[in-house]
């Protein structure tokens, strides 16, 4: 119940209640989701559905999926099963994760859902900072999952896995443990099993909180500093031929973070692009160290100068990226 106040939606009764789908898998963590939601479901006024998505990546993973369905309806929600190919690029774990969202967006759209509540926890968040931290993600891998993107809500990032796990066990219902959750081919799962538990021995208890809280904290320094940056952008960028324009002046005269991020801000607002570090030094230099050097070519975005502007373009085809 605590959890589900963040949901902000508008107000009706009956058939005109907003629809919410509920992301289940059949794991402790969303079948409290699940119970929580059809608790609170006529004092938030919606009108829940759980969709289940069977990835078909293990044996008899139609039964797992039935039996979470099963378990949803007992807990009062009316249920979906929802099968899924998995065979999009980035590794199984990764092409496993683009099916899911895919199938919950679509029943959002079948179901003309005004939120999609998924069931990730302040554990999960602390997996997620951390993992950030060790592929060297920057200060935007502090900001963890936001509980608020778009229509995706996670109303547990402030409620521990073992709650969850405690919640369940209260309602006589047996989660389904899924066996990728222990096998330590997985980076989350030794973060989980391994590195997280070292740190509680070593530094002390609390450590998944404080990555959470640092999570938050970062996220609002974040949020305010590019709704800040956004308006800066506004202002020396102009349309261009196939692309954007940007004032060379006041990117070189700013400090390198505010520099990087704008950089960074026009690639993803304009082009849809998430540039890696190295892709943004890149063409940083074109600001900083620019003595006529042509331009430069990254994933999606070719990025050149012209006197005292930068122009962004889509990227021609051909050509030679920089890695």
């Amino acid at each position: 119940m605590r959890a589900l106040s963040s949901l902000r939606l508008d107000p009706a009764e009956g058939e005109d209640r907003p629809r919410v789908v509920v992301a289940v898998s059949g794991g402790a963590d969303s079948l409290a989701l699940a119970a929580a939601t059809a608790h609170a479901a006529s004092e938030i006024g919606i009108r829940p559905i759980a969709t289940i998505v069977d990835h078909g990546l293990q044996p008899a993973s139609t039964e797992v999926a039935q039996r979470a369905a099963d378990a949803v309806r007992s807990l009062g929600l009316d249920a979906e099963v929802v099968s899924v190919v998995v065979d999009g690029g980035g590794g199984p774990e990764a092409a496993a994760r683009s099916a899911r969202y895919e199938a919950l967006d679509d029943a959002a759209e079948r179901w003309d859902a005004s939120a999609v509540l998924l069931g990730h926890t302040l554990d999960d968040q602390a997996e997620t900072v951390l993992l950030g931290l060790a592929r060297g993600s920057g200060s935007g891998s502090l900001k963890g999952m936001a509980e608020v993107t778009g229509r995706l809500i996670r109303p547990f990032l402030s409620v521990r896995r073992s709650e969850t796990r405690a919640a369940v066990a209260e309602l006589g219902v047996e989660p389904w443990e899924d066996p990728h959750n222990t096998d330590d081919s997985f980076a989350r799962v030794r973060v989980r099993t391994r590195v997280l538990p070292v740190l509680e021995a070593e530094l002390g208890p609390g450590i998944a909180e404080a990555l959470a809280r640092t999570a938050e904290q970062a996220r609002e320094d974040a949020e305010a500093f590019d709704e800040m940056i956004e308006e800066f952008i506004e202002e020396i960028c102009e349309p261009a031929e196939a692309g954007l324009s940007v004032d060379v002046g006041p990117l070189s005269a700013n400090p390198a973070a505010l520099r990087h991020r704008i950089i960074r801000l026009v690639a993803r607002g304009e082009f849809g692009v998430s540039l890696s570090r190295t892709h943004t030094l890149a063409i940083a230099a074109l600001v900083t160290d620019w003595h006529g050097q042509g331009p430069v070519d990254v994933p999606g975005i070719r990025v050149s100068r012209n006197g005292r502007r930068l122009h962004f373009a889509a990227a021609e085809s051909g050509a030679t990226l920089l890695e």
